[in-house]
């Protein structure tokens, strides 16, 4: 199935802000599985692959913070 021709026919759901809370929800799950990730390249004192993962993982954050920024925004007609 090509996910990217769905635009609600589908699945029914051709919202938008359904759209930002899936995308904010992915963007803070990242975040989570790069802890993971952060752990590993620390115990095994690789700091540069570390960097790399923490670095990811504050873009993921970032990521999330400016979606539900907007979500909130959408939701309170602003």
């Amino acid at each position: 199935m090509a996910t990217g021709a769905e635009s609600g026919d589908v699945t029914g759901t051709r919202d938008k802000d359904y759209n930002l809370i899936w995308y904010v929800e992915a963007c803070l799950n990242n975040a989570l599985r790069l802890e993971t990730y952060v752990q590993d390249a620390e115990r095994d004192k690789d700091t540069e692959v570390a960097d790399l993962f923490r670095k990811a993982q504050a873009d993921s954050r970032k990521g999330a913070e400016m979606g539900k920024d907007l979500l909130r925004a959408r939701l309170s007609g602003g």
